[in-house]
């Protein structure tokens, strides 16, 4: 017998498509494999010299540490844990938040395409290329934008304090989240990529139209740059999802200062205590 591919989603049941949909959101963050919450020993600034030399000749050499740590079902269901070797670590219910949207817009035939701006592995962006293909939807993208290198060094005044430029676990290759879409048979003419900068890539993005709008970007210089540039994009009814309002201070603040000076009144709607998101009302918004 044949297995059910990613790639006949489109002609499954509504019962098997959410069946499939469930699976994947569980393979994606890696909930059905409990040694995905080992915790990689990567090189770290606060590391004492000799031992960021042991791990770093280790890796060199092809070899990885892990401290293992138990699965916590709970931490992996509110993204609270970085898994060592799957998709995501955004979580499920932040998963289900995006599947929400996603159904959503379909439903309410909001036009525009999906985007994520910060993607580490891709797994957010595999789960909605997924659940396009699984309602048989042929004429939207979905767009990636990252630096594909990690987080750029911070540069401005909101920002101090919380620069990630040296952690290479955030640092993942455009050939790497290929792979993970090939994986998952969802890497086709209808996932683009936007590798760079945001601040280089996103003013001339040829991105029309926007219905879902996932900003994972962490720092505020990073978040405003993808609201300065995305946000017109965004069609009326689609949704803004922020990832790292309640986690991130920097985030949060570059959020609440947009919407202040945007004049958005759209209200903001918890997802697990960490992420948010709201829906883009019909009013053009002005700067105060």
């Amino acid at each position: 017998m044949t297995a059910i591919s990613p790639l006949t989603a489109a002609v499954l049941t509504d019962a098997q498509g959410g069946l499939y949909l469930d699976l994947l959101k569980r393979a994606l963050t890696g909930y059905v494999c409990p040694e995905s919450s080992y915790i990689e020993i990567r090189p770290r600034r606060s590391m004492s010299f000799f031992r960021k030399l042991m791990v770093r000749g280790l890796l060199n050499r092809g070899y990885k540490l892990y401290k293992v740590q138990s699965f916590d079902p709970e931490a992996r269901g509110v993204g609270k844990d970085w898994p060592s070797f799957c998709c995501t670590m955004i979580g499920l219910r932040r998963l289900d938040n995006l599947q929400f949207c996603v159904e959503t817009v379909l439903h309410d035939e909001i036009p525009g395409d999906i985007m994520e701006t910060g993607v580490w592995r891709g797994g957010a962006c595999i789960f909605a290329r997924a659940v396009l293909k699984a309602h048989g939807v042929s004429d939207r993208s979905v767009v990636l934008a990252d630096s594909f290198e990690g987080l750029p060094t911070p540069s401005v005044e909101a920002d101090r304090g919380y620069d990630l430029s040296e952690e290479s676990y955030l640092a993942v290759s455009l050939d790497e989240v290929k792979a993970g879409f090939e994986r998952f048979g969802l890497l086709d003419d209808r996932v683009k990529f936007l590798k760079g900068w945001f601040k280089d890539t996103l003013p001339g993005a040829d991105v029309h139209e926007v219905a879902v709008l996932r900003l994972d970007g962490d720092l505020y210089e990073s978040t405003m740059d993808v609201l300065n540039s995305m946000y017109r994009k965004v069609a009326a009814g689609g949704f803004v999802i922020i990832d790292d309002f309640h986690s991130w201070p920097p985030c949060k603040l570059a959020v609440t200062d947009f919407r202040t000076r945007m004049n958005i009144v759209d209200p903001i709607v918890e997802i697990d205590g960490s992420a948010v998101f709201w829906r883009k009302s019909s009013q053009r918004h002005c700067p105060r």
